[in-house]
């Protein structure tokens, strides 16, 4: 059994110093070590702002955001706080390399303080140039490069886990690459606008859709899913909350129900996974991947004569 908390975030400013944010996250921390929890995992890009909703002409105009060294001098109080409690953390930021790549980062910490993994987001979602039309924008493509590092599972936390961010939850692939290696909790940070620019119609279903592409990856892999956000109203911009805990079974075992800084907890027994993995989704005994083919040999869609 394995207690994981989602430690949901509010809104961060613009201009709120990583001092500031840092002492949230310890405060998060902190109360997840009284109940006992020993994974936390915390939203995409915990760090900061979500920053692409602005366009800069230079894109290192953004740098200031971005993390070129984890741990540094300002987040290593996290750290420090996770190995006195014995806590494990999985956290997302904004990451520039020495050789000026920009990736959307998440890293997982074992209970001991090492490093385990880090993972570079995938499906980038938005688009790269200025769209002044938009009431806010959404330049994810302008300020991080996709990875193709792909979704790879790690030994920890005495199970088999992995990580995914924001727009990757929306893909079915994710779920199943890391299924194929056994998963049994796949942690998701996300910041999700409620208001979507190219089809607003869709802006009422934002919680629904978040639920539902991470029920389904839970139940089609026999695995738990953690996911994460950062939520509230953010430099005027409304962002989903709704953190879940999800089972399994595809059931949502735990929600956040503020759209604050909250910590959201449950005892996750990884072995309840080979409930789905050993019976239904079988993949030895019932996957075809013969007549899948056009899942990794052909990307847009290609219509029928």
């Amino acid at each position: 059994m394995l207690r994981v908390a989602a430690a949901q975030l509010g809104p961060i400013a613009k201009d709120e110093p990583r001092p500031a944010v840092v002492s949230r996250l310890v405060a998060l921390m902190e109360e997840a070590a009284d109940r006992g929890v020993e994974l936390v995992v915390y939203p995409e890009l915990a760090l900061t702002t979500f920053f692409p909703r602005w366009f800069t002409e230079d894109i290192a105009g953004h740098d200031h955001y971005y993390e070129t060294e984890m741990p540094s001098a300002e987040t290593q109080p996290l750290f420090d706080a996770a190995k006195a409690n014995g806590i494990g953390f999985a956290i997302g930021y904004a990451e520039l390399t020495d050789e000026g790549e920009r990736f959307n980062t998440t890293i997982l910490v074992e209970r001991d303080g090492s490093t385990v993994a880090r993972f570079r987001k995938v499906h980038i979602p938005g688009h790269e140039n200025d769209e002044p039309w938009r009431p806010f924008q959404h330049l994810e493509r302008r300020y991080f490069q996709e990875s193709d590092e792909g979704f790879p599972v790690h030994r920890a936390f005495d199970g088999i886990v992995g990580m995914a961010t924001c727009n990757d939850r929306r893909w079915p692939e994710t779920y199943r690459e890391m299924g194929l290696q056994g998963v049994e909790l796949i942690m998701i940070g996300y910041n999700t606008p409620i208001h979507y620019a190219p089809d607003p119609g869709q802006n009422a279903l934002q919680g629904f859709h978040n639920h539902l592409c991470m029920q389904a990856g839970a139940y089609q892999n026999g695995t738990w899913v953690v996911g994460v956000a950062k939520g509230g109203t953010e430099e005027g911009v409304e962002s989903l909350a709704q953190s879940a805990i999800i089972a399994p079974s595809g059931q949502i075992v735990a929600q956040a129900v503020t759209t604050g800084d909250e910590l959201v907890v449950a005892d996750c027994n990884l072995d309840w996974c080979a409930q789905y993995k050993e019976t239904l989704f079988d993949f030895a005994r019932y996957r075809r991947p013969e007549v899948y083919q056009r899942i990794t040999s052909q990307k847009g869609v290609i219509a029928p004569d």
